[in-house]
């Protein structure tokens, strides 16, 4: 149905059927007058002449038809009060209320103009004659069918603003596309950078020891065991790719499900007590506020695995209040023989980069009791 009005519209626009109806009312004005004044006909000739200039220049030369048409709805003014009939009056009555519906000229240009025709019609009236209601009259029809041509006019301006703001509105709208595709990117880019540094990171430095042990102390029994944490690690690495894609994508499990598989992973690779609390009835939680979570957990256990290797871990998932907590202490450092560090991958602070892009927030320190460190991460429930 919109194809169809769409199609009309390409054929027959609304000013081209203003241009041609009030050219059919001029001609048939001047094929039915009834005068014999050769001046007079001398006026509508020009007259005619100059409203086709405008009809033809209109489309490629506005400020000439404006000029044109302007100039063939003064030309009857100066003959309306002598013509044997009402031609010049119908006349000036078109071509002035076209001129008032139009767009382009300014607001004062018409108002000069419907003065000038206005007042020059009720002195030609005044001069030639006429008695007073005609040189009232007659000029006060010309101004009421202008009032016409001006609700045309206010019309098409606001037609006008409505297609510029629907062409601002979709510019906007692609703007922000464009700005949600390119945050889409960084999110992406963000997750596989974790992941790669953080899994590529461990694996090549548990690689590096192993190649030391093998060669400065020919250690074989520790270098194997540097391998198998090393495809360990492999494996976890692919594990946390394969969870970040189908995070990207929305496949991310229920965050009581994702909490529990990591405290399990956690106490089954690094043989450590570790225990999961869930306070009040889980629910629903978003994706934009699971993946977050789930990633600060892994780091938490990360930390307390690096940095107090076999002390007991609590993990405390909280539903209670208005925003989800989840609570992760860890029992307080035991000395340990320096080793190369690798890259941290995420760290602290990305931590809080991730919670505060979902409005979460981030508290890292030492436990109330000083018998550990304790990380708390919250998110808008």
């Amino acid at each position: 149905m919109s194809t169809r009005w769409h199609f009309v519209d390409r054929m027959a626009p609304s000013w081209l059927v203003v241009q041609l109806l009030g050219t059919a009312v001029l001609l048939f004005t001047l094929f039915t007058a009834r005068e014999d004044t050769l001046g007079v006909w001398a006026v509508y000739s020009v007259a005619m002449l100059a409203w086709l200039t405008f009809i033809v220049a209109d489309p490629w030369h506005r400020r000439l038809a404006n000029a044109a048409l302007a100039v063939s709805a003064m030309l009857p003014v100066f003959v309306v009060g002598a013509a044997d009939d009402a031609t010049a009056l119908v006349m000036i009555c078109v071509v002035l209320s076209r001129f008032a519906s139009l767009t382009s000229p300014s607001g004062t240009a018409i108002v000069v103009l419907v003065g000038l025709v206005v007042a020059g019609s009720a002195v030609a009236f005044l001069t030639t004659g006429h008695t007073w209601p005609d040189a009232i009259g007659y000029p006060g029809l010309i101004l009421l069918v202008t009032l016409f041509g001006l609700h045309r006019r206010q019309y098409e301006l606001r037609t006008d603003q409505a297609e510029e703001l629907l062409r601002q509105t979709e510019l906007a709208q692609q703007e922000k596309a464009r700005a949600a595709a390119l945050d889409e990117r960084a999110r992406i880019a963000r997750e596989m950078h974790d992941v790669l540094a953080h899994s590529l990171g461990a694996l090549g430095m548990q690689l590096k020891v192993a190649e030391a042990l093998l060669s400065e102390r020919g250690d074989t029994a520790a270098a194997l065991e540097r391998v198998r944490r090393s495809n360990r690690l492999a494996e976890e690495g692919l594990m946390e790719a394969r969870n970040a894609v189908a995070a990207l994508r929305g496949d991310v499990p229920s965050l009581p499900e994702a909490v529990a598989d990591l405290v399990d992973a956690f106490g089954r690779d690094h043989q450590t007590a570790i225990d999961l609390r869930v306070v009040s009835q889980p629910r629903t939680v978003s994706t934009a506020s699971t993946v977050p979570l789930v990633r600060t957990l892994r780091e938490a256990l990360t930390n307390a695995a690096r940095h107090a290797p076999g002390q007991p871990v609590e993990v405390t998932l909280d539903f209670s209040g208005e925003r989800i907590s989840l609570d992760v202490a860890t029992g307080r450092p035991v000395p340990v023989p320096p080793r190369a560090e690798g890259p941290s991958g995420y760290g602290l602070t990305g931590m809080r980069e991730r919670l505060a892009l979902v409005g979460g927030t981030l508290i890292a320190g030492e436990r109330d009791d000083g018998a550990g460190w304790r990380v708390t991460a919250e998110v808008p429930g």
